[in-house]
């Protein structure tokens, strides 16, 4: 596979004729995103686009979680570096908008945490199926960020404005049963079914007429393209809260294993 050679983070496999599967590849970190990884997510899915041989992708985490989003190294290089953060900018708004102009079909195969770039690429994908390990968790006011990314777009239209209110603001986890009750993922199976039930949904996709499957998807996405300026206002928003105090408070917390404190003036 030519086209993915060139990827360190991300591993590529067949699993049936037309299917290709992604795997987040740092399982000894969680699939813990380092900048370059990042950038290797947001940007595979111009190469999905244009690979003749792919119909449907796939995607998941290695080892024992889907992807519990960037490492501690990026957090602190958006934090100290201005260009970084205009780098950071373009890059959170290329992970979900190259998902979203993607013409093939993409599923999720979602087990242990996902977290920050992985919850985005997650739920971005157009059939989304957790594991009952699944943890969903939105970790941006935790870490003393605004609810970026893909949060203030896609939640509300997938499970309510009530229940995204209260998952983004509060940073609780939501487990895989708990996420398709309430329609943030389109199906929750047992773990030892994900992968399998993953690969049966892909193979149905890849065997299908694929263009009406990708223009269906096309004109579905137009909601996702409706609340663009949703997007980019949060994403904005996330970029401004790398220059306040709560951020380094944040991540400093995470990193001693303690509680925030958050006691700043506003």
């Amino acid at each position: 596979m030519k086209l993915y050679e060139n990827y360190q983070y991300l591993k590529f496999d067949r699993p049936s004729e037309r299917v290709l599967r992604i795997t987040i590849n740092r399982p000894e970190k969680l699939n813990s995103l380092p900048w370059e990884a990042h950038g290797e997510l947001s940007r595979v899915w111009l190469d999905v686009d244009k690979d003749k041989e792919t119909n449907v992708a796939i995607i998941c985490g290695a080892g024992k979680g889907f992807c519990a989003g960037g490492d501690f190294g990026m957090v602190e290089k958006i934090i100290n570096d201005y260009e970084m953060q205009a780098e950071a900018l373009r890059e959170f708004r290329d992970l979900c908008y190259n998902m979203i102009n993607c013409s093939k079909p993409i599923v999720s195969a979602i087990h242990g945490p996902a977290v920050g770039a992985g919850l985005a690429t997650a739920l971005m994908a157009d059939v989304s199926i957790a594991a009952k390990s699944a943890r969903l968790i939105d970790g941006h006011t935790r870490l003393g960020l605004a609810a970026g990314d893909h949060a203030a777009m896609i939640w509300p239209l997938l499970c309510g404005m009530a229940k995204a209110k209260y998952y983004l603001l509060t940073c609780e986890p939501v487990m895989g049963e708990e996420a398709e009750r309430i329609g943030l993922v389109s199906m929750c199976v047992p773990d030892e079914e994900l992968q399998a039930k993953a690969e049966e949904v892909a193979a149905k996709l890849a065997k299908g007429a694929q263009r009406p499957i990708r223009w269906s998807k096309y004109a579905l996405n137009n909601w996702f393209r409706m609340a663009g300026p949703i997007f980019d206002n949060s994403a904005t928003l996330e970029l401004l809260s790398f220059n306040g105090p709560e951020v380094k408070e944040g991540l400093a917390s995470l990193k001693e294993k303690r509680d925030p404190n958050f006691d700043f003036k506003v």
